[in-house]
């Protein structure tokens, strides 16, 4: 089974939307923003979220990839600025020796 940090080490992304995102962490508001993206009426928890985040982001690089009309970069923006938020919140492994 794969775990989220191996998948998170193998995305790539287009560089003008990471500095975006990484640009707009500093306005982040969980509980506001996490339950807009979301769509739920209270704040998952950190592990809850990365996984939906990676879901929702996921089909956005598709829709973004297939040239699709209704891509929208500033949803996309929006999703990878959670993301990375909530990877900060979740807890460290130890590396393995």
């Amino acid at each position: 089974m794969t775990s989220t940090t191996d998948i998170l080490k193998t995305l790539r992304r287009p560089r003008l939307l990471v500095r975006a995102a990484r640009f707009g962490l500093s306005d982040y508001n969980r509980d506001k923003d996490l339950k807009k993206l979301m769509k739920t009426s209270s704040t998952p928890s950190p592990s809850q979220a990365v996984d939906g985040l990676l879901a929702t982001e996921a089909q956005l690089e598709d829709t973004r990839k297939a040239g699709d009309a209704s891509y929208s970069c500033a949803r996309h923006v929006e999703v990878l600025i959670a993301l990375l938020a909530e990877l900060q919140l979740l807890p460290r492994t130890a590396p393995k020796i």
